[in-house]
């Protein structure tokens, strides 16, 4: 069986931390779901690490359905949330129910992500878990929010950080089953982790949440930079691009492929 928002919340009570990563392609996500991540997430973050943008902010929603279609032609047993992209749920509730059931009817993703926690945002998340839409919840920094945010931590002010709180205390009223919690300080998240009866999933957050995602590239070593919170376990762009000059150096030296013997 496949992991269920309900799982999360009970992992969440039983103290369980949650294992989450991105996934762009059927390769990839054929990887993690059978390394026993728990959730996969579609993130908007592919427009840069897999369409080459600057920022989330010019990928569509056909280009997200695109790759969680693949996607979950690969999940068997985790989770899969897609990330509905900037412009695609905020300018009225009615596109936010559409967009968010394209992503569930077309893409077969169990559950959407909605970045921020104002009180339109709210009233939107409400109405898609009404409608039968699970949602995910994102506070802090909200990537989709970069050209008024930038990419700094959020919540350093005693003013930000009760916002913030407020914010992830509206969406678990609205119905949110978790909350993805970016680059805020450790305090702050732990302070919203155990205010919270829905579970935390963290990202540049500190230790506390009740859950961790990255970004795969990252943790896979694969680009050129990553966030000062991220971690690379291996140095995979290292090693592609070592990969790739051996077999272009044999390819040019005709070792590659070997003659037939006579």
């Amino acid at each position: 069986m496949s992991v269920t928002p309900q799982q999360l919340i009970q992992w969440k009570q039983q103290g369980r931390s949650i294992v989450a990563l991105t996934a762009w392609d059927y390769i990839f996500a054929q990887i993690l779901d059978q390394s026993g991540v728990d959730v996969i997430l579609v993130g908007d973050s592919l427009a840069m690490v897999a369409l080459g943008y600057e920022t989330t902010l010019p990928v569509t929603l056909d280009e997200m359905l695109h790759h969680a279609k693949a996607v979950r032609r690969a999940v068997k047993q985790a989770l899969l949330v897609v990330d509905l992209p900037f412009l695609s749920y905020q300018e009225s509730i009615q596109q936010a129910i559409h967009s968010a059931g394209r992503a569930l009817k077309e893409a077969g993703a169990q559950a959407v992500k909605l970045e921020g926690g104002y009180p339109a945002i709210a009233q939107t998340v409400a109405h898609l878990v009404r409608a039968g839409i699970p949602v995910m919840g994102h506070v802090g920094l909200t990537p989709q929010s970069v050209q008024q945010l930038g990419f700094r931590q959020q919540g350093k002010s005693p003013q930000d950080g009760e916002r913030i709180l407020s914010e992830a205390i509206a969406l678990e009223q609205a119905g949110a089953f978790a909350i993805v919690i970016e680059h805020v300080p450790s305090d702050l998240a732990l302070q919203i982790t155990q205010k919270l009866t829905i579970p935390t999933i963290g990202i540049g957050a500190g230790a506390h949440c009740d859950g961790q995602v990255l970004v795969t590239t990252d943790v896979l070593g694969l680009g050129t930079w990553k966030p000062p919170f991220a971690k690379s376990y291996v140095n995979l762009h290292e090693l592609i691009t070592q990969a790739v000059q051996d077999y272009s150096g044999e390819v040019r030296s005709h070792q590659f492929p070997p003659s037939d013997s006579p």
